[in-house]
């Protein structure tokens, strides 16, 4: 795989926007895991979106292993690096983007998540830690997936695909974006 060429976060935004659509990205806080990465990029595409921000430093960048875990994805669906994202999500927020934290204890399940049809951004944490404490802070909203008592945890791939099809559900019930096609 040659050396991959990463978008600037605040590029990929203006991007989006310039193509009228309503921004749906993904960021990565701390995700070690080349697979979880290349996983998130296909959900990501899978269900409508535009990005996925990974941070410069303590986090996998798209590597041989992400890029076939994709299946294709990685070169449909841009991958901003962030020398710092905390920083950016502040500059996203700035913007209008509204920002949600995955965490299992989340103040809002999923399922009663609103605003769906506005600018998102769904931060999701490491495989072993979660969220960064700086980056829970800048959250607007924590947000948890409900799962059994029986399950500490879903892994950093599975979470956001949840997130991301739930989002993509709830912004086609309103209109906001394209419904997501059945696979198969």
């Amino acid at each position: 795989v040659p050396p991959y060429e990463y978008a600037h976060p605040l590029d990929l935004l203006d991007q989006v926007i310039d193509r009228g659509q309503t921004p749906l990205l993904v960021a990565l806080d701390g995700v070690t895991d080349p697979r979880n990465l290349g996983a998130i990029v296909r959900s990501t595409a899978a269900f409508g979106g535009q990005g996925v921000i990974v941070p410069q430093r303590r986090s996998v960048g798209v590597n041989a292993a992400a890029w076939k875990t994709s299946a294709g994805a990685a070169a449909r669906v841009p991958v901003a690096m962030a020398p710092n994202l905390t920083q950016t999500i502040k500059s996203l927020k700035d913007r209008g983007v509204f920002v949600i934290g995955l965490d299992g204890g989340g103040d809002v399940q999923l399922p009663g998540l609103e605003l769906a049809d506005r600018p998102l951004l769904l931060v999701i944490g490491s495989e072993g830690k979660g969220l960064s404490r700086l980056v829970t802070e800048t959250c607007d909203a924590v947000v948890s997936i409900p799962i059994s008592a029986a399950t500490e945890s879903l892994n950093a791939g599975i979470a956001a695909s949840v997130a991301l099809y739930e989002v993509a559900k709830l912004r086609a019930a309103t209109g906001a974006a394209e419904a997501p096609q059945a696979e198969g």
